[in-house]
């Protein structure tokens, strides 16, 4: 008798999480917010620039803000084990009581992602 391998489901964000997500998404033009990994993501010109898995914020930053945000205590941003999705970065446990040091890099996310082409949409797929 073999058991299927099941894949762990996509972590839930806790009440506390999104409303501090919420409140760190600027309102600028161009910004939207939308289900991601099963959870909430910020995005500017098509182009996603932080969000939420579970319980953690994960960021896009430039390489030189990522290697700041690393040294205070940042990680890779892996939505699967062992497979770090390039360019975003988590922020430290604590982010939801650390409004400022959270908007600051919320806030550089933005910047850096704003000043990036914009993502053009993709074709619809027709169905077979």
């Amino acid at each position: 008798m073999s058991q299927s391998r099941q894949m762990d489901p996509m972590p839930k964000p806790p009440e506390a999480a999104k409303t501090a997500f919420v409140a760190l998404v600027p309102t600028n033009a161009g910004v939207s917010t939308r289900p991601m990994f099963g959870n909430q993501a910020a995005f500017v010109n098509g182009n996603m620039f932080a969000g939420l898995f579970g319980d953690r914020l994960f960021v896009r930053v430039s390489d030189a803000d990522r290697a700041t945000l690393m040294r205070e205590g940042g990680s890779d941003f892996e939505p699967m084990p062992g497979r770090a999705m390039k360019g975003y970065t988590v922020l430290p446990e604590g982010w939801i009581t650390d409004n400022e040091g959270s908007t600051r890099w919320v806030e550089a996310a933005f910047r850096f992602t704003a000043a990036l082409p914009v993502k053009e949409k993709k074709p619809k797929r027709g169905g077979r």
